[in-house]
């Protein structure tokens, strides 16, 4: 079990920057992670993989880097995770249609 307690709001914002800073495909290519399914990270009016953001934070924190595998993403994983730091995490918008 991850022990996330290292991880601080700042290192998901310092992460959030990282994703905006590569885009998308750079950011999963070097983080190791890929777009969510499910949930999304919402904030300043923007989406974001709640898993891959909140591994890229804990890498940002302890420098070491989690696998995908190594942690839940959902309800129970790095949705509780990132709310408890005070984010919101929503169930992912489906395209109408």
């Amino acid at each position: 079990m991850i022990d996330w307690d290292s991880v601080t709001r700042d290192h998901v914002l310092q992460a959030i920057k990282e994703y905006d800073r590569l885009g998308p495909d750079q950011f999963f290519n070097e983080h190791g992670f890929a777009p969510t399914t499910t949930y999304e990270l919402a904030w300043k009016e923007r989406a974001y993989p709640p898993k891959a953001i909140l591994g890229t934070a804990y890498e940002f924190a302890t420098g070491r880097r989690l696998a995908s595998a190594d942690f839940e993403g959902g309800r129970s994983g790095a949705v509780k995770v990132l709310g408890q730091l005070g984010f919101t995490v929503r169930e992912k918008r489906r395209p109408a249609g």
